[in-house]
C-alpha cells in the first residue's frame, strides 16, 4: 500500500511561483508513474501532469505547458511540481496519485493511491 503526502501549497500572487512536493512511502515507485491532478472550487478534478517514474517521461496538460514542470528524485521517492507563471485560474487542491503502470494515463480512475491534497490559491 502506497500513501502520498503532498506539501508546499499556499498563497501566492499571480505571475508568481509554488513548488508542491509528493512523498511516497510503503513501496516502491519503480514501474509506475505519479500524476498530479486539482480540483477547483465547483469543478471536476483535473489532469494536470503525470511522470513515468523509471526513466522521467512526462506528460502535461495543454493548459500548463511552459509554465509546470514535473521531476522525481527516486533516491527519495519524492516528486516535484514546479509551478510558474501562476494564475488565478490555477487556484485549486492540488493532489498527487499513483499508478501501478507506467502508461500514460490522464483519467482520476487509472490511478490507485492518492494523496490528500494541498491547497494553491493565487490571487490577482
Amino acid at each position: 500500500q502506497v500513501q502520498l503526502v503532498e506539501s508546499g501549497g499556499g498563497l501566492v500572487q499571480a505571475g508568481g511561483s509554488l513548488r508542491l512536493s509528493c512523498a511516497a512511502s510503503g513501496g516502491t515507485l519503480s514501474s509506475y508513474s505519479m500524476g498530479w491532478f486539482r480540483q477547483a472550487p465547483g469543478k471536476e478534478r483535473e489532469f494536470v501532469a503525470r511522470i513515468g517514474w523509471r526513466l522521467g517521461t512526462t506528460y502535461y496538460a495543454d493548459f500548463v505547458k511552459g509554465r509546470f514542470t514535473l521531476s522525481r528524485d527516486s533516491a527519495k521517492n519524492t516528486a516535484s511540481l514546479q509551478m510558474n507563471s501562476l494564475k488565478p485560474e490555477d487556484t485549486a487542491v492540488y493532489y498527487c496519485a499513483v499508478r501501478r503502470a507506467f502508461s500514460i494515463v490522464t483519467t482520476e480512475a487509472g490511478y490507485d493511491y492518492w494523496g490528500q491534497g494541498t491547497q494553491v490559491t493565487v490571487s490577482s
